[in-house]
């Protein structure tokens, strides 16, 4: 079947081992469904694969793509949830030590077939195409469960989203605004501090500019870059929202900021397939549709890997079949 996937690890170099090509039609075993692509999201993570982070080296080679929304046999139209679980587990998805997203274990969804577990597949509202449902289960899942799970902020408190152009940041700022925060985006360009102003965000700013007043929680998935500016922004109490680090993981932690002014610092991973569903019933409810910066077919996939890896993004990048 036709596959866009990851041939071997290429820490310094990720595109070298980026295939357009065939693979082998997978297998569905008992308990799990075939899903037939009609689109597909690409991630951040999608790149860390591609270095060869997060991956044995023996999983190789590797269909990319965590993200996906299509057809079962029957014909119901389905989102697909990627977090899967160890065999055994019933607790929160998320809490077990031994689950993978598609693409460290299990082949991904960047291909005609992706096969996951019954359980991770979910329907799609009528009122909802192909394209917006594929961006839904890993970038707009992962700031749902940052805002409404982790940050406990509430309609009317202040939140600075940073590095606001990525498909997490503007599910963030879309977010907060259809639930009555004020949301402030921080964005390198002036070209994507405009995004934000049309995504919803009532405040854009530089990236590092002194804030007008400190806000009430924070959003990072810049890391290092950020970091100094995300901790000095917070009032008294405030909170730090982390799931990703994508200039570094190593920040200063300016403990002494973080004691006497009593900041949190939470870290969050994905979310659940209930999550899921509520996120999904949420968007239906309230018309909300992710930013779409760039679709494609899946046959020039590159392109859109490219455009992610040069920092050319503007909302998600969705492959469709």
């Amino acid at each position: 079947m036709f596959a866009v996937y990851a041939d071997a690890p290429h820490p310094d170099d990720p595109l070298a081992g980026l295939v357009v090509g065939e693979r082998p039609e997978p297998q569905v075993p008992d308990g799990w469904v075939a899903v037939t692509v009609r689109a597909a999201s690409l991630n951040m993570h999608d790149l860390w694969t591609l270095r060869g982070v997060g991956i044995k080296a023996e999983r190789f080679p590797m269909i990319l793509g965590c993200d996906a929304a299509g057809v079962l046999a029957d014909g119901s139209e389905v989102v697909v949830h990627s977090v899967i679980t160890s065999p055994g587990w019933t607790g929160e998805e998320t809490l077990d030590p031994r689950r993978s997203l598609l693409t460290e274990v299990h082949q991904g969804a960047f291909a005609e077939t992706v096969v996951v577990p019954r359980a991770n597949v979910l329907p799609k509202p009528a009122s909802m195409g192909f394209a917006d449902a594929a961006c839904l289960s890993t970038a707009w899942l992962t700031a749902y469960r940052m805002l409404f799970v982790k940050s406990e902020l509430r309609p009317g408190q202040t939140m600075l989203v940073q590095g606001a152009s990525g498909g997490v940041a503007t599910a963030l700022i879309q977010l907060g605004r259809a639930a009555g925060l004020r949301v402030w985006a921080t964005g390198r360009s002036e070209a994507k501090r405009a995004l934000a102003a049309e995504l919803g965000a009532h405040a854009t700013f530089e990236s590092g500019a002194r804030l007008p007043e400190k806000v009430d929680g924070v959003f990072e998935t810049v890391g290092e870059a950020t970091w100094n500016h995300s901790m000095r922004s917070l009032k008294p109490g405030g909170v730090i929202v982390c799931s990703g680090s994508t200039t570094g993981g190593n920040p200063p932690a300016d403990l002494q900021r973080l004691f006497f002014l009593q900041l949190r610092v939470v870290g969050s991973t994905m979310g659940t397939r209930a999550e899921l569903a509520d996120l999904i019933s949420f968007m239906d409810v309230a018309g909300l549709r992710p930013s779409i910066g760039a679709e494609l077919p899946m046959e020039r996939a590159r392109e859109g890997f490219e455009a992610m890896l040069g920092g050319d993004t503007a909302g998600k990048i969705v492959f469709t079949r």
